[in-house]
């Protein structure tokens, strides 16, 4: 993830660019500072069913539906891979490329606002384009460690969930911070403030809010962090979101997927990580596009297969020399290189 450490949170990539933004770590250290103080025409066919106005993926098992029959799974683009785009350049990216889907970032959807623009517009736009929006980039600052800084942060977070589901979204990702020492963060508290989260986004936006984990976030940097969140929560809709860049340089490993159930999943992000520099000096601007780097997202893709995982695969990138590059370019090659993937795993399952 990347963004501005304002208020409204997400990258606000609207008509610039500049490698000098804030990376992911940096932006929700500060945001922790501050709380302690599309379907293309030629894939077309495989769109799946409307549930409750949204789009459902179709289930692996059903077959290859997606991507002109390559992908069990929707392919979805995150806005922060094409970043320098404007918000609706990047719908249009999206499609053009060959996308099933896009991610945006709740900043994006605030900056829209504030532009004068409606999120129904924007819906629209995602809509007409043959899009669906599987999640939106996320609940910042969302499980602070005290009731009074949980009372302070709900306006916010209920903002973000109502911006999200205006556009249509799915889930929209929950991000525990403000980071504290693991031994300081309550496993019991996040739980039961993880499940307030999705019963307010359930019940008045018709939104499932998901839990994230990052390597900086002690308390929630491993995917058994966030299953356990998730879990103690003690509610059926409870969802965690992998992104493999993450379960990589913080340790989780990947061989926890095949321990899980499919549905626990909201989404799968997607990237790929470099051999060098080493792990311990990785950050979010050395992902690479998947294949060219050294993470088994081959295996990792067969066991998603395997637990019947039905949600969208999410190429979700923050390098900066791809900003520099034609960024429809950019999108093409991310989303080729994705299905090269998938045909290993896919054509290994069959």
């Amino acid at each position: 993830m990347r963004h501005s450490p304002s208020a409204s949170t997400a990258p606000s990539s609207v008509g610039s660019v500049d490698p000098s933004l804030p990376s992911r770590r940096e932006v929700l250290l500060a945001g922790a500072a501050v709380a302690a103080a599309a379907v293309s025409p030629a894939s077309a066919q495989s769109k799946g069913p409307t549930v409750s106005g949204r789009r459902a993926a179709v289930a692996p098992s059903s077959g290859r539906r997606y991507q002109q029959g390559r992908s069990p799974w929707a392919l979805c683009l995150d806005t922060a891979t094409i970043r320098p785009a404007p918000l609706e350049d990047k719908v249009r990216i999206a499609a053009e490329a060959g996308f099933d889907a896009i991610e945006p970032w709740e900043g994006e959807l605030a900056e829209w606002e504030r532009s004068g623009k409606s999120l129904a517009d924007l819906r629209k736009r995602i809509e007409d384009a043959g899009l669906f929006v599987p999640s939106v980039i996320g609940l910042w600052n969302a499980i602070p460690p005290t009731r009074e800084q949980w009372e302070q942060s709900l306006p916010d977070s209920r903002n973000r969930m109502r911006m999200a589901s205006a556009i249509g979204a799915e889930h929209i990702q929950v991000v525990p911070q403000p980071a504290r020492p693991w031994q300081e963060f309550d496993l019991a508290w996040a739980s039961a403030r993880y499940r307030d989260l999705l019963e307010i986004g359930l019940a008045d936006y018709q939104i499932n809010p998901a839990m994230v984990f990052v390597q900086f976030l002690p308390g929630a940097a491993r995917l058994g962090q966030a299953a356990a969140i998730a879990l103690d929560a003690d509610h059926p809709k409870a969802k965690i979101i992998p992104d493999v860049f993450h379960m990589h340089i913080g340790d989780s490993g990947f061989a926890g997927i095949r321990h899980l159930q499919g549905s626990f999943l909201a989404i799968f992000q997607f990237n790929d990580a470099p051999a060098a520099p080493a792990k311990a000096e990785l950050k979010d601007e050395h992902r690479v596009f998947p294949g060219d780097g050294i993470l088994p997202l081959e295996q990792c893709l067969k066991d998603l297969l395997a637990i019947r995982y039905e949600g969208c695969v999410s190429l979700e990138l923050y390098n900066p020399e791809y900003w520099k590059r034609d960024l429809l370019e950019v999108a093409k090659e991310g989303r080729e290189k994705s299905l090269a993937i998938i045909d290993k795993a896919t054509s290994a399952s069959s």
